[in-house]
C-alpha cells in the first residue's frame, strides 16, 4: 500500500487556508447539483464523489436535455468545469475569480445543457468562518496546501473504497464513499441493521480535513448510537477515543504521520477501530 511521504510536504496543522478556499469553491458544485437534481431524505443528492485520476470532487450525475452532466471541482489546479459525456471541455481555472463571476460561468454551462442556475440556490447550512469570508478564490499561495490536500482526500478515498468492499457482505451494508459538502468529510456508513437512521445501529467512518475539534486532517470511525465511554477498551494505534460532543476513534493526521510508515497503518487503524464500534454497537 502506498507510503505517506507526499503526505509530508506540508504539516497537517498548517492545511487550514488551503481547506477553507477548497471548502468554499466545492460549493459551486453542490448548489448546481441541489437546483437540478430531486432532493434525497438523507441529502445525498447533494454529496459529492472524489475522481481519483483527475484529484478533483463532482457533483453527483445531473440529467440534463443533452445528457448527464458533473460539475467539478479540481483542488490542484483550483478549476471548475463542466463534464457532458465524461469530456472536460468547459473550465474555469478559479485563482483570483470571485464567487459571482464563478457562477456566471457556471450558470452560462447550465444553461447550455437546460439545465437550471445555480445561482439563486442557498445552502441550507453555513460555512466554517474561514471559508464563509471567502468571497474571491485564490490557488496563488496556497498551491502547496491544496496539493498535499488532495492528497489526503486521495488517501482516504483509497482506504474507504477498500474498507466499504471488504464489509459488502454486511447487511444493510456500507453506503458508498461520499464527500460531503456541509462539513467537507468523506465517508462511508456502515448500517447494521434496517430501520429508522436515527435509531438503528451503524458506524460511520471516514476522515474529516478538520473542524472546530481538531485543526487538521483526521480519520475517524464512530460507532452510534454512541456507547458509553466507561465501557471502551483501548483504541488500536494510532487512534485515541474522543468523547466530547461526539464519541469515536481518532486517528489525526499528525498521529498518523508519527506513528505509521504507510497507509497500511491508518487502514488497519479503521479495520480494528471499525470491529471495536461494531461490537460497542450491539
Amino acid at each position: 500500500m502506498r507510503d505517506l511521504e507526499e503526505l509530508r510536504t506540508v504539516p497537517p496543522k498548517k492545511l487550514g487556508p488551503a481547506i477553507a478556499m477548497a471548502h468554499r469553491a466545492v460549493q459551486l458544485a453542490t448548489r448546481a447539483a441541489r437546483a437540478n437534481i430531486a432532493k434525497a431524505p438523507d441529502d445525498s443528492h447533494s454529496s459529492l464523489v472524489w475522481e481519483p485520476e483527475s484529484r478533483s470532487l463532482s457533483s453527483q450525475p445531473i440529467v440534463s436535455p443533452t445528457g448527464a452532466i458533473k460539475v467539478v471541482v479540481s483542488l490542484s489546479p483550483l478549476e471548475l468545469s463542466i463534464d457532458r459525456d465524461l469530456q472536460s471541455d468547459d473550465r474555469l481555472p478559479l485563482d483570483q475569480v470571485g464567487e459571482a463571476d464563478a457562477l456566471v460561468w457556471l450558470d452560462k454551462g447550465l444553461a447550455a445543457s437546460g439545465l437550471l442556475p445555480a445561482a439563486g440556490i442557498e445552502s441550507p447550512y453555513d460555512l466554517p468562518a474561514a471559508a464563509a469570508a471567502i468571497s474571491t478564490y485564490s490557488e496563488a499561495g496556497h498551491e502547496t496546501g491544496l496539493k498535499a490536500l488532495a492528497a489526503w482526500y486521495d488517501l482516504a478515498h483509497q482506504l474507504l473504497t477498500r474498507f466499504a468492499d471488504r464489509q459488502k457482505a454486511i447487511m444493510p451494508g456500507p453506503s458508498p464513499v461520499r464527500c460531503w459538502p456541509h462539513h467537507f468529510d468523506i465517508a462511508t456508513y456502515v448500517s447494521l441493521e434496517a430501520g429508522d437512521p436515527e435509531h438503528a445501529r451503524g458506524v460511520g467512518i471516514g476522515m474529516s480535513p478538520g473542524d472546530e475539534s481538531y485543526d487538521e486532517p483526521y480519520f475517524y470511525v464512530n460507532p452510534w448510537p454512541y456507547p458509553d465511554p466507561e465501557t471502551l477498551p483501548m483504541p488500536p494505534p494510532p487512534g485515541h477515543w474522543h468523547t466530547q460532543g461526539f464519541t469515536g476513534a481518532i486517528a489525526t493526521a499528525t498521529e498518523s504521520l508519527a506513528q505509521c510508515q504507510s497507509a497500511g497503518g491508518i487502514f488497519r487503524f479503521i479495520e480494528e477501530a471499525f470491529a471495536i464500534a461494531r461490537q460497542q454497537s450491539t
